[in-house]
């Protein structure tokens, strides 16, 4: 009996990928488009996203480029429908836009604040939302939620506590989905990347040598080293796994 190969085969699998046109969502769109899966790829920059799907389909796989702003209820209606209907059903969805910004807490104008919070939590939950609404007819399906080892802890030096707060908030709303959809045949859970080489942080590259100095395994990551982890949850290898957090940080939060 072939276990492993069956466990985690995703050929065939309609997946959902918010900001997949860059960082991680990119590198995960061509992972799950490599693991035989048709990609449906939302991202505020069209171009980027049309450059990714251009690749996905020189894969040989079905591959959509949408332009979304999560945080516009009516623009992740439009775009879930159209993957609902071009794919004919939703299997996997990868929650992944977010942005960061480093201001200090007394300094944060409320405009930040709530552009910061709005993507990074209501953004989620419209899509998990939308997401829900085609996955419960079909009585199966799973989320992944992208969240962060910030959820967790104060993180140091930089500042940015609202970021913090609103990844926390992600954790939370995957537990309380999960136990929400359970019974549909939905499983919900989420990934806390720990510091890693992306464009979002690279704006923050002097920073470096001190987050590494404070994590065990002496680097920051690699978004192909978050790969296994989404393919696990995506698949039917987590098939009795549900509101959990997944954490991939080469030690730092179990310091």
């Amino acid at each position: 009996m072939a276990i492993i190969s069956e466990l985690f085969d995703l050929e065939g699998s309609k997946v959902l990928i918010t900001g997949g046109g860059k960082g991680l969502g990119k590198v995960t769109a061509l992972a799950l488009a490599e693991a035989g899966c048709d990609v449906s790829i939302l991202d505020i920059d069209l171009p980027s996203a049309e450059q990714i799907a251009g690749e996905i389909n020189k894969m040989g796989r079905r591959a959509l480029a949408l332009k979304a702003d999560v945080i516009r209820k009516e623009e992740v209606e439009k775009a879930f429908a159209t993957t609902a209907q071009e794919f004919g059903r939703l299997d996997v969805c990868v929650n992944n836009a977010a942005i960061c910004i480093n201001e200090a807490a007394e300094n944060v104008p409320e405009e930040l604040y709530d552009r910061v919070l709005d993507t990074n939590l209501k953004g989620v939950f419209l899509c998990c939302q939308q997401a829900g609404k085609i996955m419960i007819p079909q009585r199966s399906g799973s989320i992944i939620n992208i969240s962060s080892i910030s959820s967790r802890l104060s993180t140091f030096p930089e500042k940015h506590s609202y970021y913090n707060a609103s990844k926390a908030g992600v954790v939370l709303l995957t537990k309380c989905l999960a136990v929400e959809w359970a019974g549909h045949g939905i499983r919900v859970n989420v990934l806390s990347p720990g510091y890693t080489w992306t464009d979002m942080i690279s704006m923050m590259a002097h920073l470096f040598p001190q987050w590494q100095a404070r994590i065990p395994m002496g680097r920051v990551g690699d978004p192909r080293e978050f790969v296994g982890a989404i393919i696990y949850l995506a698949s039917g290898a987590s098939s009795y796994t549900t509101g959990s957090e997944v954490i991939v940080d080469g030690g730092y939060t179990a310091r």
